[in-house]
């Protein structure tokens, strides 16, 4: 069905009969929304044309642009160059680049018979961020507050280890102890933390160059320079060019599956600079998937974008919205968490409870959304009574616009 057609079958839904079965209970529900339709039949909705905060089932939203702008095959891309001894190492927004991929760079390099290098300077000028820190995010050594960038590894954090004695460990096999994961444990307890290590800019190209310097040395590439942030010169030689283990639908079921905020908003960034328009900006990224949504034909008013992780209050989206976008990403839904026969992916923040998925029916996929904003998270017995509508209706509900259809 065109986006312009589904559209008017959207508005014009609502001139037709509500839904003959009663809503979720008072026990469950006070405040929100949520849609819930079977076959193309529309069975339960309640304030479903409000714009609410969808907490993590944003990155849907994002996932889906990730996939239909990019493709579903594509792989990120790091590159390699030399020129009067110095390595340069650009990146382009690799949400995982991660040791075990520097790594394979690292073994790349030997095997082509480099030994020595001098400086490390490394190139994050895709990205040109107004701010590094997505909206919501706040300056924390918590995980899902890092920083996105053109040249990142690990995420932005680390899996550390502080001992009884106070010294710092790395708490991965894979990824060895750098010095800046010493200065910046700072006063944690003994145990195991995964800490945020993108305080700052510099501090971020910090911890990808000391990574990329020390799994040099494991594959006996030494390092006679230092570590320096700087742009590829004109005419500096192509060495190598990395492509990451990962296809982009892989990389996206991680994301949703770990509802990794990083990994949504490097997909938010780069979708924007596709066909050469960058570098990237949170600003182009914004206007990017709010057009995206359009041509959808999510309409006007039903949904605003501030970021792709579902991290900031800013981001809305009604029911009806995300119905919609649910008909759409149909074709990768077995992305989605598997849970219990469900297909669904969870948000969550202070006050907003959310699920949006499929329930699994003999034809086809059935959508189905929930947004609880208030106090108490009953969001798991919310879906429970929602699923058992969805398994006792019969075809008397009201006809509701499915793309399936």
């Amino acid at each position: 069905m065109p986006p312009i057609l589904a559209t008017l079958c959207w508005l014009l839904l609502w001139l037709l009969p509500g839904p003959a079965a009663a809503g979720l209970p008072p026990s469950v529900f006070s405040d929100g929304g949520y849609l819930l339709s079977k076959d193309g039949r529309l069975l339960l909705a309640h304030n479903h044309e409000q714009a609410l905060v969808p907490a993590s089932t944003w990155k849907i939203a994002t996932g889906l642009m990730a996939l239909e702008q990019l493709g579903p095959d594509f792989r990120f891309a790091t590159e390699l160059y030399r020129t009067n001894g110095a390595l340069y190492i650009k990146g382009f927004g690799d949400p995982m680049l991660i040791s075990e991929e520097v790594a394979a760079i690292s073994a790349a390099l030997a095997a082509a018979g480099i030994s020595e290098i001098n400086d490390i300077v490394l190139d994050d000028s895709f990205f040109q961020l107004e701010q590094a820190n997505p909206a919501g995010s706040a300056a924390s050594l918590r995980s899902y507050d890092a920083a996105n960038g053109a040249l990142v590894v690990n995420f932005n954090t680390a899996k550390i280890e502080v001992r009884a004695d106070g010294t710092v460990h790395s708490a991965e096999p894979q990824t060895p102890t750098l010095p800046i994961m010493q200065q910046w444990a700072g006063k944690l307890p003994p145990g195991v933390h995964r800490i945020n290590l993108s305080h700052t800019p510099a501090a971020s190209l910090r911890y990808s160059g000391e990574l990329f310097k020390y799994l040099f040395a494991a594959r006996d590439i030494r390092v006679t320079g230092k570590l320096r942030h700087g742009r590829l010169p004109a005419g500096a030689e192509l060495i190598y060019r990395h492509h990451s283990a990962r296809t982009l639908a892989e990389t996206v079921e991680a994301m949703l599956l770990y509802s990794n905020n990083f990994i949504a908003n490097q997909l938010f960034l780069v979708a924007a600079a596709k066909g050469g328009d960058n570098p990237a900006t949170w600003g182009k990224a914004r206007v990017n998937l709010h057009d995206y949504l359009l041509e959808l034909g999510l309409p006007p008013g039903s949904f605003r974008v501030d970021e792709g992780s579902g991290l900031s209050r800013d981001n809305r989206i009604s029911p009806d919205a995300l119905h919609l976008l649910l008909q759409h990403f149909r074709p990768y839904a077995e992305l989605l968490p598997h849970w219990e026969g469900r297909l669904v992916k969870s948000g969550t923040l202070n006050g907003v409870y959310a699920y949006a998925g499929y329930f699994r029916g003999p034809e086809q996929l059935d959508p189905f959304v929930l947004i609880l904003q208030q106090t108490a998270n009953t969001r798991d017995r919310a879906l429970e009574i929602m699923e058992g509508h969805w398994q006792n209706a019969t075809g008397s509900a009201a006809p509701y616009p499915d793309h399936n259809q």
